[in-house]
């Protein structure tokens, strides 16, 4: 994922959380928020560390990652931050997926239908 599509700092964090939308399933929460500025999405992910070690986390994070790079072109201009809830650890890189997707048409962040 390249530097401009990342949401690193503190501040935007806060900002998200605070003024952004949130939409949830079991293994997903992701919180959305309008950036008309940027031409594109920009990511945030937050796995913590009560999930598992950082063999574990680590995973989860790049099959998230990885989930973004193949809709990357699907995706509308916003801010989006994925924290990844307990039963995501437990889940291949596939079920990662496909509970992300279904958790990102909730938040309605895709462009057009994605099957």
């Amino acid at each position: 994922m390249e530097k401009a599509y990342r949401i690193k700092k503190n501040s935007d964090f806060q900002k998200i959380y605070k003024k952004g939308k949130s939409v949830a399933n079991r293994q997903f929460v992701v919180y959305t928020y309008d950036n008309s500025e940027q031409e594109h999405f920009r990511l945030g992910i937050s796995v913590s560390k009560k999930i598992g070690n950082a063999v574990t986390r680590n995973r989860i994070k790049r099959a998230i990652r990885e989930n973004f790079k193949v809709h990357k072109q699907d995706m509308i201009s916003k801010d989006i931050i994925v924290i990844a809830r307990h039963p995501a650890k437990n889940m291949s890189t596939l079920e990662i997926q496909g509970s992300l997707e279904h958790v990102l048409k909730i938040a309605k962040v895709f462009n057009k239908k994605i099957k």
